[in-house]
């Protein structure tokens, strides 16, 4: 019998499939690339591996837009290649878990198709969300419902050619579903026991915040707060307590995370009731700027509100940590060196650690990518203000000298940097200094002490910009200032994330120590 449910104290590898890893020679990566990768993984030590979007789609937002959402796309592969990812991962001891996306689905989708034929006040426009126009400021009508706009930019309506007009968060191929429609509820609740009965451990929950709107569609301020129509609704909360019954049922521990963007960690919370999700993503920890200040306020939030905190650093939405560590800095190496100290000093923390593919490479953000490259939507829609997210999303490098740095035996659907080759996952297994090997041996001592820590942590007095503080024996360390910091009474020295005497702390550095 588990200690604790796996999912507890899980580090987690979030795989952007289409950049991990590519068999078929399409430029794109695939779940028979993933397959061949999954040694890779293990040996770096992590205990679960998330797989972003498979399904069949027409790729408007990298997968994100579902046409149907119990296959795989031929571009990543088949069900039976699908099935035997699942039964390699669980023989080298890995968990697997598959991202749902139910806030929106494809404007491929079969039931949108149906529902752009029907007429207004069908069921089948009843699965999305119609609306007729708002009256126009001359009392005709004709403008959108409300004055709702895109994550993506631009309104978040579009009109159809009969007059209403349908909602969508994201991009206009990625119409919202109603989840005030009951067979909308019946259908997720279907897809998700199609892939629990395939062996999966567990979902992503794509926009969890999202799923319904306020009655009435009211016009709304910009945030993630409570009194926003759009986010965070009450009735929200029903989907995931008949979700956990449904994960309940399966054998084993079968586990759900939501992305939940919120204004507060008591908001997070209320996701990660124990009759709903078992974990909710805390962003907080991401968007905190490097400060022991601003460290201590989010970890002391999320202790308090959060009994099962997660911690994650880097995903496929956001700048790459490394980078945004690093702007500002005159020493172009402290973004990397930073990344590595919060790295460290978050698998010290209670809960769970999630990764993102290539961190553990030290991969920055890659800036200059080609606009005629660039495929997020966010770059088209804003007409290249903003550059999006294709930048953290840049196919990871495995070996050689160029590229696509054995990415696959074609070439990649993102150019990668010239001057990766001393970043490939070969070159750096082969150098006990690398951020690669500081990644494995962190991870093998977090592994080693499992079981010996409590779920509960103390602060210690620290010097200085830097953050002391205990977990059982173990003292974790990290100077964020620009001076060294005498380190607390100790008896060893475990792992540094940089040079560390034992004695004083550099700056841009984390460690732990062991008392006996």
């Amino acid at each position: 019998m588990e200690r604790t449910p796996w999912w507890h104290d899980a580090v987690v590898y979030e795989i952007y499939v289409r950049s991990f890893a590519d068999a078929s020679g399409d430029g794109v990566g695939d779940l028979p690339g993933v397959r061949s990768r999954l040694p890779y993984l293990a040996e770096l030590g992590v205990d679960a591996i998330w797989l972003t979007p498979f399904y069949p789609s027409p790729m408007a937002d990298g997968g994100y837009d579902v046409a149907d959402y119990r296959d795989v796309d031929p571009l990543f592969g088949s069900l039976a290649d699908f099935d035997a990812l699942v039964a390699d991962a669980h023989a080298l001891g890995l968990r697997l878990m598959v991202d749902i996306v139910p806030n929106h689905s494809s404007s491929a989708h079969p039931w949108f198709r149906k529902a752009l034929e029907a007429p207004r006040g069908s069921h089948e426009r009843d699965r999305y969300m119609f609306r007729d126009p708002a009256p126009s400021d001359g009392g005709s009508a004709g403008r959108e419902p409300n004055n709702w706009v895109s994550v993506f930019g631009g309104p978040a309506w579009t009109k159809t050619p009969d007059g209403q007009w349908y909602l969508h968060l994201f991009a206009p191929e990625q119409p919202d579903f109603n989840w005030r429609d009951p067979e909308v509820r019946r259908e997720f609740v279907d897809i998700l026991r199609f892939w629990l009965d395939r062996g999966v451990d567990g979902f992503r929950i794509d926009v969890a915040m999202g799923l319904i709107k306020a009655e009435g569609l009211p016009d709304t301020e910009p945030g993630f707060g409570a009194k926003s129509p759009i986010w965070s609704q009450p009735e929200v909360h029903d989907i995931y307590r008949e979700w956990r019954r449904v994960l309940d049922e399966y054998p084993g521990v079968r586990a759900a995370v939501g992305e939940v963007w919120t204004d507060s960690p008591e908001d997070l919370a209320l996701y990660v009731r124990h009759d709903e999700l078992h974990q909710s993503f805390n962003f907080a920890w991401l968007e905190a700027p490097w400060s022991a200040t601003a460290f201590r306020k989010v970890i002391d939030e999320t202790l308090t509100a959060v009994p099962a905190p997660t911690w994650v650093l880097s995903n496929h939405d956001v700048v790459r940590h490394p980078t945004r560590y690093g702007e500002g800095s005159l020493d172009p190496a402290a973004g990397l060196a930073r990344g590595c100290a919060a790295f460290l000093a978050m698998l010290a923390l209670p809960g769970s650690a999630y990764l993102y593919q290539g961190e553990e490479l030290g991969l920055s953000e890659v800036k200059d990518l080609p606009p005629e490259s660039r495929q997020d939507p966010i770059f088209a829609r804003s007409k290249g203000e903003l550059l999006g997210r294709d930048g953290c999303r840049v196919p990871i490098p495995w070996s050689g000298a160029a590229p696509p740095y054995g990415f696959g035996p074609g070439g990649s659907w993102l150019p990668q940097p010239a001057d990766w080759a001393g970043l490939t996952a070969e070159r750096q297994a082969a150098d006990p200094s690398s951020t690669l090997s500081f990644y494995r041996r962190a991870l093998a001592t977090r592994r080693s002490l499992r079981g010996t820590l409590p779920d509960t942590m103390a602060w210690l007095e620290a010097p200085g910009d830097a953050l002391f503080f205990t977990r059982g024996k173990l003292i974790c360390v990290i100077n964020c200032g620009e001076e060294p910091v005498r380190l607390p009474p100790h008896d060893q020295v475990v792992i540094s994330s940089g040079p560390c005497d034992g004695t004083d702390l550099p700056p841009d550095t984390a460690a732990w120590l062991l008392t006996e």
